[in-house]
């Protein structure tokens, strides 16, 4: 049976967060975990971000397009 435990590595040892599917001898995988403290990139524009650099909604972007009047 595969399980997986999270724990901590201190001071010389593992410390266990939950307890162990088994109390019989048994093999161990020991994995390392690099902690970042960096926010996920993400991709698109920010809200705002365009603010103040020339551009701008016109104010009747939400009328129906004379294009289209035939079929409303």
């Amino acid at each position: 049976m595969d399980k997986t435990i999270k724990g901590i590595f201190k001071d010389g040892k593992v410390i266990l967060q939950e307890a162990p599917p088994t109390t019989e001898d048994s093999q161990v995988l020991v994995m390392f975990v690099e902690e970042t403290s960096k926010k996920p990139k993400t991709r698109g524009v920010r809200l705002g971000s365009l603010a103040g650099k020339g551009y701008s909604i016109p104010d009747d972007f939400n009328a129906p397009l004379d294009d289209l009047k035939d079929y409303m």
